[in-house]
């Protein structure tokens, strides 16, 4: 049976900030498994985006992008996306909108409802570690996570992603 939400943590451990994709993904999965909701949620983590990435949208009913920004308003930026093949927000080559669009394309259909939560980095140097900054904003962006993964609905992610951005 397909997991209900997919969530897809981009990052490189041994860059520095980068690390926050999978150190995301790592905590994640412990707090789903302590909270009994492993099996509503697949992780998939990832060096970075692929367009066979789009393979795992199937049958699903929302898709979750997390990654580090080196731009990003900190602490963390949360938004609903839609299919496009424009410019990375991320550090990464392929944006989450592309994997979407590449659905589009292979499937003929639209995809779930996708959001990306990008989490703002500082230091994304080969062979350091995360940075206390960057520490911080993740422990902010999994408060949100955690409610978000506590009522997985396309209704209480769009609320939140709307509160964010004010």
């Amino acid at each position: 049976m397909t997991a209900p939400v997919v969530i897809f943590a981009v990052g490189n451990p041994s860059r520095g900030d980068d690390a926050i994709g999978p150190e995301c993904c790592a905590r994640l999965e412990q707090w789903l498994a302590n909270e009994g909701l492993a099996e509503r949620f697949e992780l998939i983590e990832d060096f970075q985006l692929q367009i066979e990435h789009a393979l795992d949208l199937q049958g699903r009913q929302l898709a979750l992008f997390i990654d580090a920004g080196a731009r990003t308003p900190g602490p963390f930026t949360f938004r609903r996306i839609a299919p496009a093949t424009g410019a990375a927000c991320t550090t990464h080559e392929l944006p989450p909108e592309a994997v979407l669009q590449v659905y589009v394309q292979t499937e003929g259909e639209v995809p779930p409802p996708a959001f990306v939560l990008c989490i703002r980095g500082e230091d994304f140097e080969l062979g350091e570690p995360i940075s206390a900054l960057a520490e911080g904003n993740l422990q902010s962006a999994f408060e949100l996570l955690a409610r978000l993964c506590c009522q997985p609905s396309l209704a209480t992610w769009e609320d939140a992603s709307l509160a964010i951005a004010v």
